[in-house]
């Protein structure tokens, strides 16, 4: 397609928000009409489910696609945003529902600075509360789980460790082997669609 002739970190930064903030917002558009198509799936569900199951629960992801809101999840950290929310790009603090393409590129109603997809780009910080929110959860939890993620992103990668370092009890579930798999107490190779709805299961069964 169109966005073929360039590398995400051409697009997803705020130096080039600045040069063509058109551009970068037409980009966006195209992801988020892409996850606007898709469905959650059994493993979107099968969180929701475990949520239910636990008197304390924190689902962090890094995922942008707002998929895990749509299937229900409400204890949700989003490290990395949201691609159906934007926020002013000087930082007043507005977050609003991105409902559509505008046919300019909307400004703040506050401080007249350009609106932009609220996702965390390359070279930015994560959400100082969201992150908090995410080591609070990992350093108190007694089980973290692990699913489909690469433990390669920093800082988020990290979360397993902490929480293993103050005792939970570590749980991966993942397609392939990753930098945490040595570490782990249980390790579930395959879909997280697939394995996630047998755990949930076998909680319902214990109680």
């Amino acid at each position: 397609g169109i966005w073929a002739q360039y590398k995400p970190e051409d697009l997803a930064t705020p130096e080039a928000f600045e040069r063509n903030p058109r551009l970068v917002w037409d980009f966006y558009s195209t992801r988020r009409e892409g996850a606007g198509g898709a469905e959650p799936n059994t493993g979107h569900f099968a969180l929701v489910e475990m949520e239910k199951h636990f008197d304390q629960f924190t689902l962090i992801t890094q995922n942008i696609d707002g998929l895990h809101q749509r299937a229900g999840s409400r204890s949700l950290v989003e490290l990395h945003g949201n691609l159906r929310r934007i926020r002013c790009s000087r930082g007043c603090g507005v977050i609003d529902e991105w409902e559509e393409l505008p046919e300019v590129v909307p400004t703040c109603p506050h401080c007249s600075a350009l609106l932009r997809p609220d996702v965390v780009w390359f070279g930015e910080n994560l959400p100082e509360d969201g992150l908090n929110a995410a080591i609070q959860a990992a350093n108190t939890c007694q089980a973290f789980f692990s699913v489909g993620t690469s433990g390669l992103v920093q800082p988020a990668a990290s979360l397993a460790f902490w929480a293993k370092k103050r005792g939970a009890v570590l749980v991966e579930i993942n397609y392939e082997p990753t930098p945490l798999s040595e570490y782990v107490d249980y390790a579930f190779h395959g879909k997280s669609g697939e394995i996630l709805p047998d755990l949930v299961q076998v909680l319902a069964d214990e109680k």
